[in-house]
Order: C-alpha cells, then structure tokens, then sequence
C-alpha cells in the first residue's frame, strides 16, 4: 500500500460553507483544517473564506510555525507586526516564526477573500530538494495521447 490520501475540500467558491477550527472554540465559518482529515506529519493546511468586510478577529504569533498564505479570490489586508500588506489573488506571503500577523476582507472586495493557509516546523528545507530521486525509465501511467 502506497502512503498517500485523497481528500476533497470542494472548489473554492464553496469554501463559505465550510464551518471548523483548530478546536471548538476557535472554530468559524469559512474554515477548514484539511491536515486534520489526513496523517499530515510535518506540514498543514487550512482552506478559508471570509465574507467582504469580515476579519478573523484576533491576532497570533507562532513560536515554532513557519506559515505560507496563498490567495486565490478576493481582496483583503493582513497585519504583520507594525505593516499592512494588501492580498489579492495570486499574492503569496510567508510569515517567520515571530511575526504578529492578522488578517480580513476589505469591505469592497467583490468576492469573499480565500486562501490557503499552509504551515511547517521542524527542520530547515533545502533550496534545492536532496532527498528525491527522478526515475526516468518508468512509463508515464496514462494511456500515450493519440
């Protein structure tokens, strides 16, 4: 048996709908913490939406945590330490252990603002990745297009 899992979080304009949270009362709608569903080991990830005009309400700081938020839709600011930095799809913003951080929906975002939160700890990572191995001689597992 191969160590791999499938989940599926639905396409992001159904992201709204979802309701979760690290525990019960930190949970909100438009949250889900995928890493929950699968044996993630060393790596998370939460999938969110928030409505325009909504923020999450609270600030935090990791110790540890290493976070990587990656927008998709919408257009909201997030607060790290003393700056605001505006997001909008495609902006990628990776946030050091240390770093207050907080973020919302601008009240005139034309869509809800949605990301995925993706979280490490542990080890450094290498700039170029030492522990795979290409297998070239293998054949590509699809039938050869026509």
């Amino acid at each position: 048996m191969s160590d791999y899992e499938v989940v599926e979080i639905g396409a992001p304009s159904q992201w709204r709908a979802h309701f979760g949270g690290f525990d019960e009362a930190r949970s909100r709608q438009g949250r889900r913490i995928v890493d929950h569903e699968l044996t993630a080991q060393f790596i998370g990830m939460s999938a969110n939406a928030l409505a325009p005009g909504e923020d999450v309400g609270y600030w935090h700081v990791h110790a540890k945590v290493e976070e990587l938020y990656v927008f998709l839709d919408g257009l909201g600011e997030m607060g790290l330490d003393d700056d605001v930095v505006t997001v909008s799809a495609g902006s990628v913003v990776r946030v050091g252990q240390g770093v207050l951080r907080t973020w919302r929906a601008l009240p005139d975002s034309p869509t809800d603002l949605k990301w995925l939160c993706i979280r490490a700890g542990g080890e450094e990572l290498p700039h170029f990745p030492n522990d795979s191995q290409r297998v070239p001689d293998r054949p590509m597992p699809w039938a050869p297009a026509s």
